[in-house]
């Protein structure tokens, strides 16, 4: 149960900045290779995880 609460919140998220950032990303990332915007992306899911994994277990 809170891994499907985990995974929806992240899904959630990655909605929002989709829906908020002025370009597409996945465009600019698979595209354009976009490196930085990759590891930018990739540390934002890393620490919503952490936070999310935390906020579940207490």
């Amino acid at each position: 149960m809170y891994s499907l609460i985990g995974i929806f919140i992240l899904c959630l998220c990655w909605w929002v900045i989709k829906t908020l950032s002025p370009f597409p990303i996945i465009k600019e990332i698979e595209t354009d290779q976009n490196v930085a915007l990759a590891i930018l992306i990739a540390s934002v899911f890393i620490s919503l995880a952490i936070i999310i994994s935390a906020v579940i277990l207490s």
